[in-house]
């Protein structure tokens, strides 16, 4: 096995296990970035929500408030402002959800689903959880979900859904005597619900890992040309002439020039070592021949 071979086999080995190494931490590290990126957003879509809730709270209902024996407007309920103000968002980004997933809802469009109502179930369970995340496959792709307890915690909220007979009847006259009562103090009755894609920030993470991986192994590539060229120029050349000079002398041809002499790294010192050998033997033989 020639030195260049061995010198290859090496450096492709300690390639490989680093390379393997590399590869493994940056596509954790890449998945993990992207899935933070994915809970950020998420987050920051909760937070709007309930940006939403509290405004409608404090500077629309007190206005609407005194129309409800009129006339029942939803408007003043915060679970339908934050709900239709991020089904705005939704039409240009329908990957996107946001839902108050409720058991016994007043509007049947907040009704939850079979794995909300899991979430409902989880938080009845345990009073000490306050947030559920995790992930789901959807037909549209993975996504993130971020759950929060909907608990009732305001008497006022009672006063639309204790009983039929106790709410404004504008409020029965609109969404019927069935749904959204039985409610009561300090229950667990829906789940505040975000939902955001993760196959974007995945496939940028993926497509980022190629790009890093392609661009080490390409620049592995080029340092083992280099390598490759310096080592043929000053290792592999002056020991093969040393290995032909070696050859000549040994049958008795002493015209092989000497090796120059002028360097200091450790070819150059093998060159004097061999030149002050090759005057040694040829010194004894004329003696011999003599």
């Amino acid at each position: 096995m020639g030195l260049r071979l061995k010198f290859n086999l090496v450096l492709i080995g300690v390639f490989a296990i680093g390379l393997a190494a590399c590869a493994a931490l940056s596509y954790r590290l890449l998945h993990d970035n992207a899935r933070a990126e994915v809970e950020r957003n998420a987050r920051l879509m909760m937070e709007a929500a309930l940006a939403i809730r509290a405004y409608t709270v404090s500077q629309i209902k007190p206005h609407l408030d005194p129309m409800l024996a009129e006339r029942f407007l939803p408007q003043t309920v915060p679970a339908y402002a934050a709900t239709e103000t991020l089904n705005e968002l939704r039409k240009n980004h329908p990957e996107y959800a946001y839902k108050e997933a409720t058991l016994n809802p007043s509007n049947p469009r907040d009704r939850a689903s079979d794995w909300e109502a899991d979430l409902v179930a989880g938080f009845r369970n345990a009073d000490d959880v306050k947030e559920l995340t995790g992930e789901r496959d959807t037909p549209t792709g993975r996504q993130m979900y971020i759950a929060r307890p909907i608990r009732i915690t305001n008497p006022a909220c009672l006063a639309c859904h204790d009983t039929a007979a106790t709410a404004p009847p504008t409020l029965v006259k609109v969404y019927g005597e069935s749904n959204g009562f039985g409610w009561k103090m300090n229950e667990v009755i829906g789940a505040q619900v975000v939902s955001v894609p993760m196959t974007l920030p995945v496939t940028n993470a993926d497509r980022a890992f190629t790009t890093f991986m392609a661009s080490l192994v390409g620049v592995f590539v080029f340092v083992m040309a280099v390598l490759n060229i310096m080592l043929e120029w000053l290792i592999i050349r002056p020991v093969a002439r040393m290995s032909a000079a070696a050859d000549r002398i040994s049958t008795g041809d002493f015209s092989v020039p000497e090796f120059g002499d002028g360097g200091r790294d450790e070819v150059s010192v093998l060159g004097s070592s061999f030149n002050r050998m090759r005057r040694s033997l040829e010194t004894a033989m004329r003696m011999i021949d003599s």
